[in-house]
């Protein structure tokens, strides 16, 4: 399923989504040396049927959720493209507070095409989804006032994963993506059952991102899902 609200004409306009992969021009067989500098968009092994997947660039050890009930239940939501529809793996909010804060740290130079997500059918499914590019500071204090990369309203009843295509302009050098889901349709816990990112990748040459966090002095003064990644604890 793709929703296309909010897309610009630059958006990237996916097409339909099936569990067979599609083949495109820019991909390469793995056996190819890729010494050159060019973006990247073969699809991960583990992951086919998703064509330009970044489901293998996703830093999933550093992927933080606050506000989920259940310690570190967030990375159960980032699987194969062909589990997409498993529902014993999910991360779902506090009772009585259905809000949700998502980060998600790459290994690569990322430039997003799309994203897709699915909370089930049921109306615990989140409502609305506020994404920021590289933006490691945002707490529950501050996101209320943050203003995002782009946002959706998110499809209700959905049965299978949502793909959502971004402004491909205001996300063509990401390192890190932040997910605000504020609310769901009805009730007070948030559900997700499913994440996943498509687009191209390069290498990263610079600074890793671990030592970009640790030098920010913020880190300590709030709790962020990026701080939470690092190790910091700044709940007295």
């Amino acid at each position: 399923m793709n929703c296309n609200n909010e897309a610009g004409e630059d958006d990237y306009h996916a097409g339909h989504t099936h569990s067979h992969s599609h083949s495109h021009s820019h991909s390469h067989e793995h056996g190819h040396g890729h010494e050159h500098g060019h973006d990247h968009s073969h699809d991960a092994p583990a992951d086919t049927g998703l064509a330009d997947s970044l489901f293998s660039k996703v830093n999933i050890d550093l992927v933080r959720c606050l506000n989920e009930s259940t310690p570190d239940s967030i990375k159960q939501v980032f699987k194969p493209y062909h589990q997409r529809l498993d529902t014993t793996k999910f991360v779902s909010s506090d009772p009585d507070d259905p809000e949700l804060l998502v980060y998600v740290p790459f290994t690569a130079m990322i430039k997003l095409k799309s994203v897709f997500i699915w909370g089930g059918p049921s109306d615990s499914s989140p409502s609305q989804v506020r994404v920021f590019a590289n933006r490691d500071d945002l707490d529950f204090e501050s996101i209320g006032d943050a203003v995002p990369t782009q946002e959706w309203a998110l499809a209700r009843g959905a049965r299978e994963p949502v793909e959502y295509p971004v402004r491909v302009t205001k996300f063509g050098n990401v390192r890190s993506l932040t997910l605000h889901f504020p609310e769901c349709f009805d009730g007070d816990e948030g559900t997700v059952y499913f994440l996943a990112f498509r687009g191209e990748w390069v290498e990263l040459k610079d600074t890793p991102v671990v030592a970009v966090y640790e030098l920010k002095p913020s880190a300590a003064d709030h709790k962020t899902p990026a701080s939470e990644s690092m190790g910091h604890s700044s709940i007295h």
